[in-house]
């Protein structure tokens, strides 16, 4: 609901009058004087103003604002209520997320995972119209939020991955079949997996390239996301000590994240840095953009019942007051 409009503005230009008629009444009180002719004036000099003397430019009051409430009236104030009739040729997506101990690396801020997390929040609250769903996958893979519209639930289950909550390892076919199987029964107009990790396949009982020809079949297409710095990377190594971290090489298995996306009809990325995969997110969404028809309705509440009723009121009381209470002052 927007604020209070007017129909018939031109009607307040009448409340220019109000501070004349204030003003009239002003000079008018100074001026008025009363004669009486007597014999003395003895029988009135202990005779006091009571407080009927000033409550009887309540009077007036009550006239003024009366008069100001009916000329809002006559403005016709009202209130707009507006709908929205949105229709959209959805778009179900599944991000598929790595969370192997390798995700732990310091090479983004403040590590892989919760850089992957952060970024994944921002693009899920950017489609709010899609349906999306959460797999992670490490030594293997399950759904941590099936597809939903629901982004709330879906961003706080985003949150509450971590590393070690399955057998560490990439089973980076394992990841994406399941995927497939929470998105191949989709009726949406498109279906797309995201797909993100920074290690080599060597884990899983389904190879990535027969995984990539399920959702070709399926019509699913699959954009890649190799993450990690070109070079060395601060990795973390459990120790006698506990887990130190050690700069290691930085192994992905670019080749395979390539012929997946080709398979599919998707595209690969590489992300090097937390920008970097800002970006490359930016790029996703605009590749895939729902088409959203909205419609909009408007309705107008006229609201000038109540200021109606209590000029009326107002009047009531003045008529009531000035043949009651005031009828000998005024």
């Amino acid at each position: 609901m927007n604020g209070i409009t007017f129909a018939e503005p031109l009607f307040l230009y009448l409340l220019i009058a109000i501070p004349a008629m204030v003003a009239f009444y002003i000079l008018k009180q100074q001026k008025v004087t009363a004669s009486l002719r007597m014999p003395g004036l003895q029988s009135f000099a202990e005779a006091g103003i009571t407080f009927q003397h000033y409550l009887r430019h309540i009077l007036f009051g009550f006239r003024i604002i009366a008069l100001t409430l009916l000329i809002v009236v006559l403005a016709r104030p009202q209130t707009t209520n507006r709908f929205q009739d949105v229709s959209t040729e959805g778009i179900d997506i599944v991000l598929t997320q790595d969370i192997s101990g390798s995700m732990l690396a310091r090479d983004f801020r403040p590590d892989r995972l919760e850089a992957a997390k952060n970024i994944a929040t921002e693009f899920i609250s950017g489609r709010p119209y899609d349906r999306i769903g959460l797999v992670v996958f490490s030594g293997e893979s399950f759904t941590q939020c099936p597809l939903t519209t629901d982004h709330a639930v879906l961003i706080n289950l985003l949150r509450e991955i971590q590393s070690g909550m399955i057998e560490d390892g990439t089973a980076i076919g394992m990841g994406l079949a399941t995927a497939i199987n929470r998105i191949k029964d989709s009726e949406a107009k498109s279906k797309v997996i995201i797909l993100l990790t920074d290690g080599v396949n060597n884990r899983g009982e389904i190879a990535p390239a027969t995984a990539a020809g399920i959702a070709k079949t399926y019509g699913i297409r699959v954009y890649t996301i190799g993450v990690g710095t070109e070079g060395m990377a601060s990795y973390p190594v459990q120790t006698p000590y506990g887990i130190q971290y050690q700069d290691m090489p930085v192994e992905i298995d670019e080749t395979i994240l390539q012929e997946i996306a080709k398979t599919t009809g998707g595209k690969y990325f590489r992300a090097t840095s937390n920008d970097k995969l800002i970006q490359i997110y930016k790029e996703i969404d605009k590749l895939e953009k729902s088409k959203i028809d909205v419609r909009q309705f408007s309705r107008k509440d006229e609201r000038y019942l109540f200021p109606a009723l209590i000029a009326f009121c107002l009047l009531v009381l003045e008529i009531l007051a000035r043949n009651t209470i005031f009828r000998n002052l005024t």
